[in-house]
């Protein structure tokens, strides 16, 4: 199945939008992880995984795009959103893949069609690639794909990863007001921050001020900034775009032609790479196309939800 797909700009900034997801943690035993899940109702499962900084809410908007298709269980990575961090402090993206892993195996419903986007779509790899049993199809957004061409965005992430840079940024990040970070945040992952509705910028504001009252946050921003940068330079058989040739189960991969963090000159190369693949680009979306653009994001999605349960589709 492969595609290529460039979808027309969309707009619904004046529809008003829905609440985040109820939430609930997920006991597993020595670890506990925050999901927040749309109502029972639709036989199939989908997970889904935030990116660095990011948080289950980021998913709001696709869940209940997909609420008829799919059961949304979005998932606060450890140390992210209401998940409380990771005893042994690893923050490494093969770490979140097997806290991701857990969290599937906990839901107890077999495979899921699973979502990731940026950081969340690198440990989303790394799950369909090892644990194939577990995911039923792939959806990656803007995914943090090793990419060594230098650019700003990347280079900020570089910056927050190197040692004491990291903690003085996230301390001299901390002394400024959650507004200011709130905006700019909007300002670097969408292509249009004027999208952005009233309401989600305050829930994001209120997610900063909860943020920065964890002792663990400030670690936890660099933890996963020093992972993400860990996987650009790995080599051997654990690379991801080495895992992405792995990966079996039918994958959408989504980019953002405007998108600051990730080029979607990278489409090439995963369309060459992933075994069953469709690309689609949005001429005018950012790096957080399902917050952006949730309802063209939904569309594809279907997509794949469809030719995945098509007898005929080619599995080899």
């Amino acid at each position: 199945m492969v595609d290529k797909h460039e979808a027309n700009r969309g707009g619904r900034v004046g529809v008003e939008p829905i609440p985040p997801w109820p939430g609930q943690l997920i006991d597993m035993g020595d670890a506990r992880i925050h999901v927040r899940t749309t109502p029972k109702g639709p036989p199939e499962t989908a997970v889904f995984v935030h990116g660095l900084a990011g948080s289950a809410t980021n998913w709001t908007d696709l869940m209940g795009e997909l609420s008829d298709e799919v059961r949304g269980v979005a998932v606060d990575l450890p140390g992210a959103g209401h998940s409380p961090e990771p005893a042994d402090g690893d923050y490494s993206v093969p770490a979140h893949a097997r806290a991701l892993v857990r969290v599937v195996e906990a839901l107890g419903e077999g495979p899921v069609h699973l979502f990731g986007n940026s950081m969340g779509g690198a440990v989303s790899v790394r799950v369909a690639a090892t644990r194939p049993d577990l995911v039923r199809s792939l959806t990656l957004v803007s995914p943090a794909l090793p990419d060594l061409l230098p650019r700003y965005g990347p280079a900020r992430i570089a910056m927050s990863a190197t040692p004491r840079l990291g903690e003085l940024a996230v301390r001299w990040l901390g002394a400024l007001p959650p507004e200011r970070r709130a905006q700019a945040t909007f300002s670097m992952c969408y292509a249009d921050s004027g999208r952005v509705h009233p309401e989600r910028l305050h829930e994001a504001i209120e997610e900063l001020r909860h943020r920065d009252a964890l002792p663990h946050a400030g670690a936890a921003m660099v933890g996963c900034a020093r992972a993400i940068v860990r996987e650009y330079f790995r080599v051997g058989p654990d690379n991801l775009w080495r895992q992405a040739e792995r990966v079996r189960a039918p994958t959408l991969v989504v980019y953002g032609l405007r998108d600051r963090l990730v080029h979607a000159r990278m489409a090439h190369r995963a369309g060459r790479v992933f075994r069953d693949v469709r690309l689609v680009t949005l001429p005018h979306a950012g790096h957080v196309a399902q917050m952006e653009y949730p309802e063209l994001v939904a569309r594809e999605a279907r997509r794949l939800l469809a030719y995945t349960r098509t007898p005929l589709r080619r599995t080899a």
